[in-house]
């Protein structure tokens, strides 16, 4: 029997996260998506510990809707948050999302601003 779209996802990001591990030196970019909010965190698996986080649940991009322009000040904010933290580079976890559209583009803000992939 077929599963739910959630249980696919959740067996991509299971994929995605055998291969992927965030260190101090190189935390993980984590990105999820839901039909209405984006959220990154940028996570030390080592500590355990979230470094830098947005989503477009702030309260100055809660009024927006979730498209390609929220997802691309989501990314350059998370960048801007984590550079703060002194994070330079990062290891992107996609959270199991196809790489386009919202995910893309927030990725590619996050490049913009100068975080390292």
């Amino acid at each position: 029997m077929r599963g739910s779209r959630r249980d696919a996802r959740s067996r991509r990001h299971s994929r995605v996260r055998k291969r992927i591990r965030g260190t101090a030196a190189r935390p993980r970019l984590a990105v999820y998506r839901s039909n209405r909010y984006i959220y990154a965190q940028v996570i030390d698996d080592v500590d355990g510990h979230t470094l830098a986080a947005a989503s477009s649940q702030e309260t100055d991009l809660r009024s927006d809707s979730l498209n390609l322009g929220t997802a691309t000040k989501v990314g350059s904010l998370v960048a801007s948050r984590a550079k703060v933290a002194g994070v330079s580079a990062v290891v992107f976890d996609r959270g199991g999302f196809k790489f386009h559209g919202k995910i893309k583009a927030l990725a590619d803000a996050a490049r913009e601003e100068g975080l390292e992939f």
